[in-house]
């Protein structure tokens, strides 16, 4: 900004300079016209005056009388073109103040006149009139120097001025600039102080939001982190007590059973058909059982039905597990007109925070019936936006006043949201409710539920 004040000062200088050179040309002409008309006028009246006087005297007067003016030079000469001594040394120096180079800038071309010295009728001499511009120059050199000193010092004043200005101006900006820094390099505990200025304090209070939010954001990843280190252990812990409590007695049980079998086999009485058949009964149920295990823990670490069924019957396929699992509860869902996929991502972010909501009023509601709707409609507001929108309902104990977001609030949470959706959980009078609305940012499958069954 500096640089650009300078710029402008230097244009400025440089047309004051061009305006002064034009003003100063016509000027001097001007003077040294009128000088000119005015020693005419000067040697007119001297001659007038000294008419009774003889011809050597009135050359001799005229020369007293036009000596050393200023802008011309007049030089007297006789009738036999000598030039009359004045009897007077030089006055004038020829030392001018303005340099040669401005002078050649200024000056106009010098004009010389004779003017015939005329008493009684007859010619008696001649008056030489030449012009001489320095001295007029030198004037205008002066005043050029003066103006030029004025302003030169009027701008450094006034750069002073606007380099104190935007020094404190500019200064919040620069700790702005290295705030930033410190964010970038993810130091969020970066803090400006509002400086005097509205608008800069503005910017400044804005900047101590987002570093908070910064800060707030990250102290949440690390407990989400933590959080999902802790689940993820958690369960491999629950993972690893279902191999051992439930696969390994079964495991063990049809090991004994075949070991019995090979025994049956290897006597060498016949074998008892009755206590075969037992024996393959009991493996086979065994191995039913195992298979039930296995789909269940399956279908916990990754529900194996998403992207090769219908999302609406993978939903129904859920309710189904849960009224196996919860005999005590009634699971009822709505979703028609749901379309046959919306994505990996969004399909098992549907499936989590469905299967979640329900385990919680279970679990931690105690609720007699859960409901689920599941709805594709478009957004209020938009033109061609389309959303899910999700409620699950129950008649629970509803939600506590001072409940905390635990793992499971918080994985929902942060999966919708990272679709761009929007997750809240609200006291349902009775019961508690949970909304979930995901946009939906592709138009979605053309077969939807209602005549994609599988």
């Amino acid at each position: 900004m500096i640089a650009l004040v300078l710029a402008i000062d230097v244009l400025a200088a440089l047309v004051s300079c061009a305006v002064i050179v034009l003003n100063a040309r016509s000027a001097v002409e001007v003077e040294m016209q009128a000088a000119m008309s005015n020693v005419e006028l000067l040697v007119s009246d001297t001659i007038d005056l000294a008419q009774n006087e003889a011809p050597s005297g009135i050359l001799q007067t005229l020369n007293l009388r036009i000596h050393d003016l200023r802008h011309v030079r007049v030089t007297v000469l006789d009738a036999s073109g000598k030039v009359v001594p004045s009897g007077f040394g030089r006055l004038r120096r020829d030392q001018h103040v303005s340099p040669d180079w401005f002078a050649v800038l200024i000056a106009p071309s010098i004009r010389e006149h004779d003017l015939p010295i005329v008493a009684r009728g007859a010619r008696i001499g001649t008056a030489r009139i030449t012009t001489q511009p320095r001295d007029e120059i030198d004037e205008v050199w002066g005043y050029a120097v003066s103006l030029s000193l004025t302003s030169l010092g009027l701008s450094l004043g006034l750069l002073i001025a606007l380099t104190v200005a935007f020094g404190r101006v500019l200064a919040p900006l620069t700790r702005l600039a290295d705030g930033l820094t410190q964010l970038e390099r993810q130091d969020y505990t970066a803090r400006l102080e509002p400086p005097a200025s509205r608008e800069l304090a503005t910017i400044a209070n804005r900047f101590n939001s987002v570093a908070q939010a910064l800060a707030e954001t990250r102290a949440a990843n690390g407990r989400l982190n933590r959080q999902l280190l802790s689940a993820q252990d958690d369960e491999r812990r629950r993972t690893a007590l279902e191999l051992h409590d439930e696969f390994g007695p079964c495991l063990f049980a049809l090991e004994a059973n075949a070991a019995s079998v090979i025994r049956m086999a290897e006597a060498e009485a016949p074998p008892d058909r009755e206590r075969l058949k037992q024996r393959a009964q009991e493996i086979a149920s065994i191995v039913g059982q195992v298979q039930v295990q296995n789909r269940d823990l399956l279908n916990r670490l990754r529900p194996h039905a998403l992207g090769q069924v219908p999302l609406a019957d993978c939903l129904e396929l859920l309710l189904r597990d849960f009224r196996r699992r919860h005999a005590g509860t009634r699971f009822a869902g709505t979703f028609d007109g749901l379309a046959r996929g919306y994505g990996d991502v969004t399909d098992l972010t549907v499936f989590r925070c469905i299967q979640e909501s329900m385990t919680n009023a279970v679990r931690h509601g105690r609720a007699s019936n859960v409901t689920v709707r599941a709805q594709d409609e478009a957004e209020p507001g938009a033109a061609s936006g389309r959303a899910l929108r999700i409620t699950i309902r129950d008649d629970g104990a509803g939600v506590p006043e001072d409940h905390g977001l635990g793992l499971g609030l918080s994985g929902m949470r942060e999966r919708v949201e990272a679709l761009g959706g929007t997750f809240g959980l609200d006291n349902g009078q009775p019961g508690a409710v949970v909304r979930i609305m995901i946009p939906l940012d592709r138009e979605p499958d053309t077969d939807t539920s209602s005549n994609a069954r599988a």
